[in-house]
């Protein structure tokens, strides 16, 4: 085999599993003969282009390697802009996309095809994955709107709490950055993005704030200040 084959694992948020369909890219992969040389996950959304694993991916990518996914909502839940931005940029690195529920496009790990037959199955494959990144968007656009709509109607019955910050993870990533621990270690450690280390530490300062002020006010009224 003279590509690599490069598995690319995401998830929207750190309450979910980027690792949940490692097993069924190993099990397409080892259906077909091929071996996966590396894994890159990370928990961020498909609807931006900031992924720092899916770039380290496109990086380490030798022309005709194969960017292996399980379903193209995965790759992209982008607007139109940002998809064509991806788009090009794969086709810059000369990746190869292929996507588990996407048959036409497994031709990738066959061997070498006549000229016709690549050209054909490519622009079948360029279809397909636009015609899918765009339903991919829609159902984000959709979640987004009925989320917003289920807030307001909470807010009008006055149950709307807003996200409750997850108070075990922050204080575990915490301990691990006062204990010395670097931003890149915490996101192994921990299972989660920058934004979230990000999150836990901002969440660490208001509290200690909140707390000081209060402490302030204790005392001014104990004194009668």
């Amino acid at each position: 085999m003279s590509f690599f084959v490069r598995a690319y694992l995401r998830a929207s948020t750190d309450e979910q599993d980027a690792q949940r369909a490692r097993s069924i890219l190993d099990q397409f992969a080892r259906e077909r003969g091929v071996n996966i040389c590396n894994y890159y996950a990370e928990n961020e959304s498909g609807a931006h282009l900031d992924r720092p694993e899916l770039f380290r991916l496109l990086a380490d990518s030798r022309p005709q390697d194969v960017l292996l996914i399980e379903d193209v909502d995965r790759l992209s839940r982008l607007a139109g802009a940002e998809w064509e931005t991806l788009k090009r940029l794969i086709r810059e690195r000369e990746v190869r996309i292929v996507a588990v529920n996407v048959p036409t496009t497994w031709q990738h790990l066959a061997p070498q095809q006549n000229e016709f037959d690549a050209r054909m199955f490519g622009a079948i494959n360029h279809m397909l994955l636009d015609m899918l990144a765009a339903i991919a968007r829609r159902d984000y656009e959709q979640r987004r709107q009925r989320q917003a709509q289920g807030i307001d109607k909470a807010k009008v019955a006055g149950k709307y709490r807003g996200r409750q910050a997850d108070q075990a993870r922050y204080a575990a990533i915490n301990r691990l950055l006062a204990s010395g621990s670097s931003w890149s270690i915490v996101q192994k450690t921990v299972g989660c993005s920058r934004s979230t280390i990000s999150k836990a530490v901002r969440h660490a300062r208001d509290t200690a704030s909140a707390s000081t002020s209060s402490d302030v006010r204790i005392k001014n009224v104990a004194t009668g200040a």
